[in-house]
């Protein structure tokens, strides 16, 4: 049972949230062996760009401050890019409040800070025609001649640190790739590319959740019914 509590709305985001009531699940009926989820609250948020130019998203950021240790956060992915810093604000989020508790979805793009973002959940969900793209920062500088060296080099360091963070040291690009990734390489991916790589955990196929690695068994096992076929 959940109960429908509230909407937030930014300029290119929207938030839900809900309570969950808990759940029991038997896993050993000759021990009497329950699985119990505690009541929580869940947060769904459906990502835009991240261009908040207006409002910014204290409204979106101050209820999701408010949450507590078993409640949990839900991305539905839909983004081509935006700033980096409103990216960063939701890695702070995590990091305080939703740490091991979030799953994202790629429903159905996520280039530049939109793939960054889907790689910052701990479960992440893709579909069978889901697209992904990582690629390097774009910045426009201004103000005095003398203080614009010094700003790209702050600001290139912290970045470079915070994709190295979230893309390699996961595993999801090698040191190579990151490499020619900052020098201008896009990495485009479809879904078969993204459970191979380990960035989607799960895929949603035919109405079910099924893991990346199952994702990649179906796929080797159609590949050998259309082979039998062409004979």
């Amino acid at each position: 049972m959940s109960v429908a509590k509230k909407e937030i709305n930014s300029e290119q985001h929207t938030l839900y949230s809900e309570v969950i009531e808990e759940k029991k699940r038997l896993v050993d009926k000759e021990k009497n062996l329950y699985e119990i989820t505690p009541k929580h609250k869940l947060y769904r948020i459906y990502i835009g760009r991240f261009f908040e130019q207006k409002r910014g998203l204290h409204s979106v950021f101050n209820e999701l401050k408010a949450a507590k240790e078993n409640d949990r956060l839900e991305f539905i992915i839909n983004s081509g890019s935006g700033f980096i810093n409103e990216g960063m604000q939701f890695y702070n989020l995590i990091q305080e409040k939703f740490l091991q508790r979030t799953t994202a979805y790629l429903d159905n793009f996520g280039y530049s800070m939109g793939a960054l973002l889907f790689c910052m959940a701990d479960k992440r969900v893709v579909y069978p025609y889901s697209d992904f793209m990582f690629h390097t920062y774009s910045s426009v500088l201004g103000g005095k001649g003398s203080d614009i060296k010094n700003r790209f080099q702050h600001a290139d360091k912290k970045i470079k640190n915070f994709f190295r963070n979230i893309i390699v040291e996961q595993g999801f690009l090698s040191k190579e790739e990151f490499k020619k990734m900052l020098l201008g390489h896009d990495y485009w991916m479809d879904t078969k590319e993204l459970c191979k790589r380990g960035i989607a955990t799960h895929v949603i196929v035919d109405g079910k959740e099924i893991t990346a690695k199952e994702y990649l068994k179906l796929l080797k096992k159609a590949k050998k019914s259309k082979a039998k076929e062409r004979k």
